[in-house]
């Protein structure tokens, strides 16, 4: 959400900064809804003041026995009674198309966030790992025969239509393996604190996060009117909702594994083969609250908490920066890191890390007291994979892959998976 008071003290620079997203210049028709608003709180706050000297001089004309202006005066506090009554009835309606004008904008970019139209603009700045070089032709993650048996798309669509897949035996451990390995690292190594959120949340949660109204077609309501989260990001995030944190409270770092489900409407046609893009997923989340001065350090530290997981796990990848045109709708800066997949000879990926600014406090007024004691501000919000855990299981298998169609396991999961090292071609944890 934005600051009405800074689209108004600066028109022309929220402009052009929306337009680097490719969006229309707004700015004229805010502040005229905004204009009409103040202009009837304006008015109300005017026949208040009227009515609330005519009830003074009531009793006065009462006191002296003018009858005729003790009448005259008692029909005008009852006119302006009901005039202030009508003009707050109309400021508020005002009042509530200007909040639902600004919650269609998306965030405006950061300056060092590149211009572009979509992710053929996005620039790479990091690249970790070589790709290894197979001496056969290796294949996506369905196709290896060690895993094809315990990925059954066929079962899951009879259950549930497409895009769903039951996994089992040794890809089930290793997916799980995986998980828990990311929510260890993040919890031991990164400080942050495990939770397990609601996957059912309320409108309150969705629009607070910025996933209402805009894109309710991407998420699955209930009939009951809750929402099954897109990602763990809206629960996690949206716990300081309504609070005021003390400045000595920040960072808050959160982390979580969770289910995750989205309609992807809009995808058609679209990795339709395998498991890389599904309506229910697993994801480990990583949120941060934080002052605003320390957010993009923040996200550069939450950045290097999800590279690392790759780097432990042996996955070469590339991270971006994604360009404005690419963006998600409450990201001021995000940065997206790709897992090398060898069965589709390309980057894919496997985390977004963004900073959201301010934009998600002010939507459910998130603030900090500063230690000076001075005017409470508005927190920063920063959310990020860590990772993904279908895709990284995609990763971690089709990279560990072997001619036979067994599948090396990295090393850090050995211990979640009591020792066993591999898949083997018979699909069994050996």
């Amino acid at each position: 959400m934005h600051d009405i008071k800074l689209i108004r003290e600066n028109p022309a620079a929220f402009d052009a900064a929306l337009s680097r997203r490719g969006d229309d210049a707004v700015s004229s028709r805010l502040l005229a809804l905004d204009e009409e608003r103040r202009a009837l709180i304006l008015a109300a706050e005017t026949a208040q003041a009227e009515q609330n000297k005519a009830s003074k001089e009531v009793g006065a004309a009462k006191g002296r026995g003018d009858e005729a202006e003790f009448e005259r005066l008692r029909a005008l506090v009852g006119e302006k009674k009901a005039e202030v009554a009508e003009m707050n009835e109309k400021a508020k309606d005002k009042n509530a198309e200007l909040t639902a004008a600004l919650a269609e904008i998306p965030n405006l970019p950061y300056d060092d966030v590149p211009n572009g139209d979509d992710e053929d603009d996005n620039v790479e700045v990091n690249r970790w790992g070589t790709p290894r070089e197979f001496g056969f032709t290796p294949k996506e993650h369905f196709e290896i025969a060690g895993v094809a048996d315990s990925m059954d798309f066929e079962t899951a669509a009879k259950m549930s239509g497409s895009r769903f897949v039951l996994l089992s035996g040794a890809v089930a451990r290793v997916n799980r393996a995986l998980a828990q390995f990311m929510v260890d690292t993040h919890v031991d190594k990164n400080g942050m604190v495990e939770t397990v959120p609601p996957v059912l949340v309320r409108d309150e949660a969705m629009y607070g996060t910025d996933k209402l109204p805009k894109f309710g077609e991407d998420s699955y309501q209930t009939t009951e009117g809750m929402w099954l989260i897109p990602t763990s990001e809206v629960p996690l995030t949206y716990i300081a909702a309504g609070h005021t944190i003390d400045e000595s409270d920040l960072p808050r770092r959160y982390t979580a594994h969770s289910l995750c489900f989205r309609s992807e409407a809009g995808s058609a046609g679209r990795d339709t083969s395998g498991m890389l893009r599904q309506h229910q997923f697993e994801k480990v989340e990583m949120v941060a609250v934080t002052h605003p001065d320390k957010s993009d350090d923040e996200q550069k530290r939450m950045l290097r908490c999800a590279e690392d997981i790759l780097e432990q796990l042996g996955v070469p990848y590339r991270t971006v920066v994604l360009c404005t045109g690419d963006m998600g709708f409450g990201a001021r800066r995000t940065f997206d890191i790709e897992a090398w997949l060898p069965g589709q000879d390309s980057y894919r990926e496997i985390s977004s890390v963004s900073t959201t600014g301010d934009f998600q406090a002010r939507r459910m007024n998130a603030r900090f007291k500063p230690a000076g004691g001075s005017k409470p501000q508005f927190v920063h919000t920063l959310n990020g994979s860590g990772l993904a855990v279908g895709r990284c299981l995609i990763a971690v298998l089709e990279n560990g892959q072997q001619e036979d169609g067994s599948v090396e396991l990295p090393k850090v999961l050995h211990g979640y998976l009591g020792g066993k090292t591999k898949i083997s071609a018979d699909g069994q944890l050996v």
